[in-house]
């Protein structure tokens, strides 16, 4: 994978206020900006879950927690549905 590193300070008042341990920070807002970008539909459910460094279950699984839907519409059942078509059970 081809990554950018970015890197940014934040007061510790900050990270006080929102609970976020000191020394998970950079993980958990990964995870919070993951969550936002998907919800907003800037980036994909795989790649949102991607850059929160979780399987695509546990990403469902905080996002559902979150109350963020999962965008599965007509299109993307379509596109199941072919799928499950062409695998071989």
């Amino acid at each position: 994978m081809d990554t950018v590193r970015v890197e940014m300070e934040i007061p510790r008042d900050v990270l006080f206020a929102a609970r976020i341990d000191e020394e998970k920070a950079s993980l958990e807002l990964k995870r919070q900006l993951a969550l936002y970008l998907f919800e907003k539909g800037v980036i994909s459910f795989g790649k949102a879950s991607e850059l929160a460094e979780m399987s695509q279950w546990d990403f469902m699984d905080l996002s559902g927690s979150k109350g963020i839907p999962l965008h599965y519409g007509t299109k993307e059942f379509e596109e199941d549905m072919e799928t499950i078509k062409g695998m071989k059970l």
